[in-house]
């Protein structure tokens, strides 16, 4: 047995030095597409033609960025779901990403098939069996126990279970602070649209103030953009620059003041830009002071989100943990073809190892790999969809009336309006007193 498993150690050797079939490579260049103001649902390319590079790897990341609604809930859901899957078995990203490597494990389990053949004997297709081809005593029938593999093999899922649920955390982290960001930008619009003028100071009547409709539709239309342009800021900032620094600059510059935009696009730490100028639009609303500071603890809450993405995006999960479950797992998957061996003495020449070595392959190698995926969050998140609805809310929220609707009319346009308002104004003050 020790022969045997010296033989099998040394093909290996020689094999991992005349070649790079077992080293991981990177199967596909980055791609950097140029996005426009996407939607909440994507989905995978619909032009066939697209290259290889679209459809799996990093170009196929962008396509990643779902959100989903009742509808695809109900799909989700169905049935029939197992079927469909096992339809686009072939079109799986994930499985064309690991083919390299289950190439590498299914070369290992063909190699000792025909090896075993030609130095121990095989069965003709009539089932006789025939004599070695090769006669030398240095020559012999490889294989490895399969107790090793055995013992190994919780190790080896308790790594990959650690690895998939760090980056699972990481992934629901990064959603969590762009929920955070479009709860508490709806807040912040929210509290800024119906607080607006309160508490201003009062006339000599003791009444309350007159607003400026004008200047309150300008002021809270400044907010919701500078709003907008935070969130819009904080996207560009954890994107690839190549995916989205023309359209980032196009639409601030589209949306925002022309020096606004200008001193965000050339601000070396943009999204700080960006907030500053939002906490100075809150400062300049007419509201009181602790109101302000309501309002402005959403700031707060917002540098956090902005740290918080900093920090998933600049600190992986520790390199030698992934660096290690990586050279166990594909040692363990390129060894496993030599303990496969006897247990598959039932078949045709022992064929059967070949296809449930691609299958155990397959699996194991796509655990990994949907580890690494995930372990980047931002460029599978639908960043721009998100975007793109705090917009819309803080655009509406801000479009609504003010408090004193109910008391007074806000809207003050000709001679006439400001008449009556006045009338309302003191028919009110003199019932209260």
């Amino acid at each position: 047995m020790n022969s045997r498993w010296t033989v099998a150690l040394s093909v290996l050797a020689t094999l991992a030095t005349s070649g790079n079939a077992f080293v991981f490579v990177n199967h596909s260049p980055i791609v950097s597409p140029v996005t426009k103001s996407t939607a909440l649902l994507m989905g995978p390319p619909a032009d066939p033609s697209l290259p290889m590079t679209e459809q799996y790897g990093e170009g196929s990341r962008k396509y990643r960025r779902t959100v989903y609604n009742h509808d695809l809930w109900v799909k989700h859901r169905s049935p029939d779901r197992f079927f469909s899957n096992l339809r686009t078995l072939v079109n799986s990203g994930i499985y064309k990403q690991v083919g390299k490597e289950v190439a590498a494990t299914v070369g290992v389990a063909s190699f000792v098939c025909l090896w075993n053949a030609l130095v121990g004997g095989y069965q003709g297709f009539d089932g006789t069996m025939h004599d070695p081809i090769i006669h030398n005593a240095f020559f012999q029938v490889v294989g490895l126990p399969m107790i090793p593999f055995t013992i190994l093999t919780p190790s080896l899922g308790l790594l990959l279970v650690f690895r998939t649920n760090s980056s699972y955390t990481r992934w629901d982290e990064a959603r969590k602070f762009w929920g955070l960001n479009i709860n508490h930008t709806r807040d912040l619009c929210r509290m800024a649209t119906s607080w607006y003028g309160y508490q201003l100071p009062k006339s000599r009547d003791g009444l309350p103030p007159v607003i400026d409709p004008v200047k309150r539709e300008e002021d809270l239309k400044h907010l919701s953009l500078c709003t907008w342009a935070f969130v819009r800021s904080m996207k560009r900032h954890l994107s690839p620059p190549g995916e989205d620094e023309e359209d980032f600059i196009a639409e601030l510059k589209s949306r925002l003041p022309a020096e606004q935009a200008e001193k965000v696009i050339t601000a070396a730490h943009r999204p700080n830009r960006a907030l500053y100028d939002l906490s100075v639009a809150i400062e300049k609303l007419p509201m009181h002071f602790m109101r302000k500071n309501e309002i402005n603890n959403n700031l707060s809450i917002f540098e956090d989100t902005l740290g918080g993405s900093e920090r998933l995006l600049s600190s992986p999960v520790p390199l030698f943990y992934s660096r290690h479950t990586a050279r166990f797992l594909s040692t363990w998957l390129l060894l496993l073809p030599f303990a496969l061996y006897d247990p598959f003495k039932g078949s045709w020449n022992h064929i059967s190892m070949i296809p449930a070595t691609t299958f155990i392959s397959l699996c194991l190698f796509g655990i990994e790999e949907l580890a690494t995926q995930l372990e980047e969050p931002f460029t599978i998140l639908p960043m721009q969809g998100f975007c793109d609805k705090i917009g819309a809310n803080c655009d509406e929220i801000v479009s609504w009336s003010g408090q004193y609707d109910d008391e007074f009319p806000v809207i003050v346009k000709t001679f006439e309006d400001s008449e009556r308002l006045w009338d309302r104004v003191l028919t009110k003050f003199r019932k209260s007193s």
